[in-house]
């Protein structure tokens, strides 16, 4: 069966309980927090996610619990009207998540909720995902366009 359907149903259907129970912020929250550091739970669980993740572990769908819980932040994110953005740092940046969030309210009128992690790939800078759209300030980055244009013009791989 699709991935993509399982989790698209599974997260809808979590979705519907917290909405029903009026634990939606909480239980996104808790994933969130799940989705950051998968070999810790929050403690202690929500009575909503705890159900859903027995449901799962019975119904042998552990294997997409990922692929649920980022469909689940985005509808939860949808139906609350907040625009889901990742920031990705090469170093922790408080400020940074600050102006960005700040930055995205103003633009859009509306609330974010900002997910962030650390990648030191990156080297220095930046990457915001935003509906769909990626804009990346990476030294990586750069460094990869510098490589590309000196191949091209050059015509020898590197």
């Amino acid at each position: 069966m699709n991935s993509g359907a399982i989790s698209k149903r599974y997260a809808t259907a979590l979705l519907r309980l917290t909405l029903d129970k009026g634990s939606g912020e909480k239980v996104c929250a808790q994933v969130l927090e799940i989705l950051h550091d998968p070999s810790s739970l929050p403690s202690p669980l929500e009575p909503d996610l705890k159900r859903f993740i027995t449901l799962l572990v019975k119904n042998g769908r552990t294997e997409y619990l990922k692929l649920i819980f980022r469909t689940f932040v985005d509808l939860y994110c949808q139906s609350a009207g907040l625009a889901h953005v990742q920031l990705t740092s090469a170093v922790p940046s408080p400020e940074l998540e600050q102006r960005v969030k700040a930055e995205l309210e103003r633009r859009t009128a509306g609330k974010v909720l900002l997910e962030s992690e650390v990648d030191p790939s990156l080297i220095g800078g930046y990457r915001v995902e935003f509906n769909g759209i990626m804009m990346d300030a990476s030294v990586r980055r750069q460094l990869d366009m510098l490589q590309r244009q000196f191949v091209e013009k050059n015509n020898r791989i590197v």
